[in-house]
């Protein structure tokens, strides 16, 4: 079954690394927690708000070996007034056998706030 697995975080500042550094992090739990191979990947979708400008972080995705075929995007995030600012959001489309309901989101640092309801993050950084 084909399944999106969302994913979100945030930085405190608009660099290069730190951007970079972010969204491997990210991507590193979506991947392990919910056991993607790089095969089963249709696409992954990278949005990011207006504020980030250093660099596509979708160049985080090329330090995992054997992800070099993944098909991966960037876009910017719709500008919302009081949205979450320096927010990185991730969406893999991929082939899964987990049920839909079992499928482990992953919202790190400030963005735990944009779906408390899932209640699914192991999120160190904001406690």
């Amino acid at each position: 079954m084909i399944r999106g697995i969302r994913g979100a975080t945030t930085v405190e500042v608009n660099e290069e690394e730190v951007i970079l550094d972010a969204t491997e992090k990210l991507l590193e739990e979506m991947i392990t927690k919910n056991q993607i191979e790089p095969e089963g990947v249709a696409q992954i979708i990278v949005t990011v708000t207006h504020d980030l400008t250093a660099t596509f972080p979708a160049k985080a995705l090329r330090r995992f070996e054997g992800w070099k075929f993944v098909p991966i995007m960037c876009a910017l995030e719709i500008p919302v007034p009081n949205s979450l600012p320096k927010c990185i959001r991730i969406m893999i489309t991929a082939d899964t056998d987990i049920p839909q309901a079992e499928v482990e989101h992953i919202y790190l640092g400030k963005a735990v706030m944009l779906r408390p309801d899932l209640q699914l993050t192991n999120n160190e950084d904001s406690r």
